[in-house]
């Protein structure tokens, strides 16, 4: 039976140095819930703290309430995944799915029945009886998912359980993943760093950054209204400029302005940074004045690399515009000037310390 996890404003220490400073979340009974983030931004840390794997140095973390912070890791009824997909190269695959159940003291029938519907789930009925080395890596993953789920765990824990797939069986997976995750209605914590994953299974996605969530929300929240600079950036490009603010006018450090209506938070004029996805532009007579760099065709879309004057973008950016070749019209070349408008229902504007001021988006504190 799955349940809720609580997470109270843990904190995670090795010796004098902070990995999470103070972390609270909720993540709901039967929810696919991600946390997402850079290398080192503690979302390893975090999931191997819900695991019992690592000790919690203040708060606390409850399954449906009840604080498991001092119950050992064997006693919380977790299935957990790992990235080396870790099965017993000895065993078949129906061995290694049985193993748990065999711990468990399992009658011999039952465990037939729930080994013959997992392995059914997971699509890896007819393999049953091949050892893992004669499995792709597709086909371990399966199996160590079959393992961990079997057991009819309260939480499944995933770390970085795709990384060593290439990238078609990654999507493969990935699907395959979230399919058996429904089906089985299991409250699920994946770790991954892949932004595209991410967006793909999770019903709601935790941005980390050194040790601090960043925002929560489900994926299309995410990308459409970030809740601050670093989100931005981090899920998918995006396409940083100055600007000021007058009301609800915007305008560009060339001179370009849009108007914004009522979308903006109330607020005195100043300086604002404006967000601007690759796929938000559009040709235009007046706007932002810009000269292709490179040209990458991609098939369904054409990507543009741009060049800008330095001080209209933010330091450090590479500016990107797409186009679907459908409405493209034409592909540019390398060099050519265009002037690129901004649809501003889709653009997102940041105050100077880089937090979102648009309506509607929740700062996670």
């Amino acid at each position: 039976m799955s349940v809720s996890i609580q997470i109270d404003h843990v904190v995670k220490r090795y010796d004098q140095t902070t990995i999470i400073p103070d972390l609270s979340a909720e993540i709901q009974n039967g929810e696919f819930f991600t946390l997402l983030g850079p290398s080192g931004c503690g979302k390893t840390t975090l999931l191997r703290m819900i695991a019992g794997f690592n000790s919690i140095e203040d708060g606390q973390i409850c399954f449906d309430g009840k604080a498991i912070n001092h119950i050992p890791a064997h006693k919380r009824n977790l299935g957990m995944v790992f990235q080396n997909y870790a099965i017993f190269p000895h065993m078949t695959v129906r061995q290694n799915v049985e193993y748990g159940l065999k711990l468990r003291k399992v009658p011999k029938q039952e465990m037939k029945e729930k080994v013959d519907h997992m392995l059914r789930v997971v699509r890896i009925e007819e393999y049953q009886d091949r050892l893992p080395e004669r499995l792709s890596g597709g086909q371990q993953q399966r199996v160590a998912l079959a393992r961990s789920i079997v057991i009819h765990p309260n939480v499944l824990l995933m770390d970085e359980p795709l990384s060593n797939l290439d990238a078609k069986l990654r999507i493969e997976m990935r699907l395959a993943i979230r399919e058996v995750q429904r089906q089985v209605g299991i409250t699920t914590v994946y770790v991954t760093h892949d932004q595209e994953e991410a967006l793909a299974i999770s019903d709601r996605i935790a941005v980390m950054n050194q040790g601090v969530i960043q925002q929560v929300e489900k994926p299309y929240v995410l990308y459409s209204r970030p809740a601050n600079v670093f989100v931005s950036t981090f899920i998918g490009h995006s396409n940083l400029f100055y600007g000021g603010r007058e009301g609800s006018r915007l305008r560009f450090l060339n001179g370009y302005e849009v108007e914004m209506g009522d979308r903006l938070l109330e607020g005195a004029k100043g300086g604002v940074i404006v967000g601007v996805r690759p796929e938000e532009f559009v040709p235009a007579s007046e706007g932002l004045d810009c000269k292709v760099k490179t040209v990458t065709y991609l098939g369904r879309y054409v990507n543009y690399e741009l060049e800008v004057l330095k001080e209209l973008a933010c330091p450090d950016q590479s500016i990107e515009f797409s186009q679907e070749i459908s409405t493209a019209g034409r592909i540019l070349e390398a060099g050519e000037p265009l002037k690129l408008a901004v649809r501003s229902e889709k653009i997102n504007v940041f105050s100077e310390d880089g937090k979102s001021l648009m309506k509607g988006v929740r700062q996670y504190e």
